[in-house]
């Protein structure tokens, strides 16, 4: 079992679910149950599916859980993307939170092609 909480990629994860929750309150109020809700909800996923994958014992299992978790990491940034279209927020104020996620997605990919090459063994 790893530990999870002194892993960087889980720490980014955790950065990204602190922006992110900062970002979807500049979201209408009408957006609580909609967007705000939906990309809130996918941040969490991606610390969250690392933080569970570490938890298994099967590298099987944990590169499962790094390709769930880099998958909810894509809905976050689309649905930034959708906010920044939909003038909800302005580009200039996604830039940080961008740069995060370039890093995570970048992270997790490693990770999973690490996991891949014990694997091939």
């Amino acid at each position: 079992m790893r530990d999870f909480k002194k892993l960087d990629i889980w720490k980014n994860g955790i950065e990204i679910v602190t922006q992110v929750y900062q970002l979807s309150h500049k979201l209408p109020s009408e957006e609580k149950f909609g967007l705000r809700s939906q990309v809130t909800r996918a941040a969490v996923s991606v610390p969250s599916n690392i933080a569970e994958g570490c938890s298994r014992n099967s590298e099987v299992e944990f590169k499962r859980f790094m390709e769930i978790s880099i998958g909810s990491l894509f809905e976050v940034e689309t649905q930034l993307i959708i906010a920044q279209k939909l003038e909800f927020i302005k580009t200039d104020e996604l830039k940080t939170i961008f740069s995060l996620i370039q890093k995570q997605a970048r992270m997790i990919n490693s990770l999973i092609s690490k996991i891949k090459i014990v694997n091939a063994f």
